[in-house]
């Protein structure tokens, strides 16, 4: 006898996680994280993103050994001073905290991560943001030219509705920042 399924229908399943790497003008590393049910679609986009904007896509590995994998867990600057912050974080087993005037980053190994989350939100509240993220372990400065490509490549991989999250390894200036309206 068939189980009865009590009228749950779970739905389709959720479409898959793919990873994509690929380097970008000025020696920019790029990782792109999606969800898709059509993975031909999404990498020939993704790939088409990165040839017009003077890059190309890589293998898997190719750029992500210049990331970590790592929790982070975001607070505004106004829960705690940059000491409390820092104490509470390191006593529930973080790796790092960075404070700037804009909020506190809590960086956790991706095995702490759950566990740090929840001491700190007992003691602070919900956190802005907690996700695994890529953190990439050095940064390049880019000139304005080169950093306005990059920004335009990573708008377009943003603006692809398959796409969910998207890491680099760069810093640009300040001015360029303004002008770009970030």
């Amino acid at each position: 006898q068939a189980p009865r399924s009590h009228g749950l229908d779970p739905g389709p399943p959720p479409p898959p996680e793919v990873r994509y790497e690929g380097r970008a003008p000025g020696g920019v590393a790029i990782i792109v994280e999606a969800l898709t049910d059509n993975r031909n679609r999404t990498a020939g986009e993704v790939r088409s993103y990165f040839s017009k904007a003077g890059g190309e896509l890589a293998a898997n590995g190719a750029v992500s050994f210049m990331f970590d994998h790592v929790g982070s867990i975001e607070y505004d600057a106004k829960v705690a001073s940059e000491d409390e912050m820092m104490e509470a974080a390191l006593e529930a087993g973080a790796d790092d905290v960075a404070t700037t005037e804009d909020g506190h980053e809590i960086i956790t190994a991706m095995e702490s991560f759950s566990e740090v989350a929840k001491a700190l939100e007992a003691k602070f509240g919900d956190p802005r943001k907690a996700k695994i993220i890529w953190k990439p372990q050095s940064t390049t400065m880019l000139d304005d030219e080169t950093g306005e490509k990059i920004l335009k490549l990573i708008g377009a991989l943003e603006d692809n509705d398959d796409v969910q999250n998207v890491y680099a390894n760069f810093e640009i200036s300040d001015a360029l920042v303004a002008k770009m309206g970030g």
